[in-house]
């Protein structure tokens, strides 16, 4: 089995990139990271480095893999634990066009003998954990029974950890956006499968947004999954290592962490990487913070433009703590 972590961030498609990893990783040593879904296709046949490349201190890192080919999933498999990665994950949970067209994503919950024969190949190809990210249903799939059989499957097949996105997944009618909000969160059915298996490790996913919601979770689950939260005010991975490791957080705060983020920007830079693909991950910092939103409007106007370094972002930065340097003399 895995050795779950207590909060992870969820791989999330356009936004977990490795530059969005190797920020989240500056302000948590714990948190368990995932790359965004890549098909096996792309993996077997695409630009490798490019799609799977990351930086050694993203670790713990898994990626997860979207297909339904057992065969290519075991190819593809082998190919991300040759990078070095620490999990190999399959999206049995994503809504849009694109994955119900190649028979894969959320589709798979009407599935779940394949989805099983596909953790099997996995598994039968590396040593590494092999986990699934999965819906609590699709359409009009009864929710305890097409839970529990995917859940049958897996684990039948070796499957190391479960993660729960807790909404069904409406492959009709609904846009990927509208599935990330319309259905309902059925939190209780989340936590039933998990008393039903205890001995399975298992996450929870969905809508979670503040520190009392992570709490509140943990009496029920192993561990708990943040999605755009993390993405929108990721300051709240600040406090994980604290809060659930007891132990000190690499940054104290969000000024802290952009100072420790600078090497790898200037890295990055270096290699010719365009500012703007960097910090555009970095728009959520200081939100609630007098200054936050000068710090958003010039990042997003002088980060695009040629030349743009690291000068740019310490006077976005400097929006921010101007006013709090100010507030503070005021005291």
């Amino acid at each position: 089995m895995t050795d779950i972590s207590k909060i992870s961030v969820a791989p999330m498609m356009d936004w977990t990139d490795r530059h969005c990893r190797a920020f989240h990783r500056v302000m948590s040593r714990r948190a368990r990271l995932y790359t965004e879904m890549v098909t096996t296709g792309a993996v077997i046949h695409g630009p490798r480095e490019r799609l799977l490349g990351f930086s050694e201190a993203e670790h713990v890192v898994a990626v997860q893999l979207g297909g339904s080919d057992p065969k290519e999933l075991a190819q593809a498999a082998r190919i991300c634990a040759e990078f070095g990665y620490d999990e190999i994950n399959l999206n049995v949970g994503c809504p849009s066009d694109r994955v119900q067209n190649g028979r894969f994503g959320a589709c798979l919950m009407q599935e779940p003998v394949l989805v099983g024969e596909c953790v099997a190949a996995m598994k039968a190809a590396v040593s590494l954990p092999v986990t699934v990210k999965c819906r609590i249903g699709v359409d009009d799939q009864d929710t305890e029974e097409a839970l529990n059989r995917l859940t049958d499957n897996v684990v039948a097949a070796g499957c190391d950890e479960l993660t729960v996105h807790a909404r069904k997944a409406w492959l009709k009618g609904l846009s990927p956006k509208e599935n990330r909000d319309i259905p309902p969160l059925d939190y209780p059915r989340v936590y039933r499968l998990k008393a039903e298996r205890p001995g399975l490790p298992m996450a929870i996913n969905g809508g979670i947004k503040t520190w009392d919601e992570i709490r509140e979770h943990l009496k029920h689950m192993d561990g708990v999954m943040l999605g755009r939260v993390a993405y929108h005010e990721p300051e709240i991975l600040l406090a994980v290592d604290a809060e659930l490791y007891g132990e000190e957080p690499p940054v104290a705060d969000g000024f802290e962490a952009v100072e420790a983020y600078e090497p790898y920007i200037a890295e990055q830079l270096a290699k010719g990487e365009r500012l703007s693909n960097i910090t555009r991950h970095m728009l959520g910092l200081f939100t609630g913070r007098p200054g936050a939103r000068a710090y958003r409007r010039h990042l997003a106007t002088e980060a695009v433009k040629p030349g743009a370094n690291l000068q740019t972002l310490r006077d976005a930065v400097a929006q921010v703590s101007r006013v709090a340097a100010l507030e503070a003399a005021a005291e």
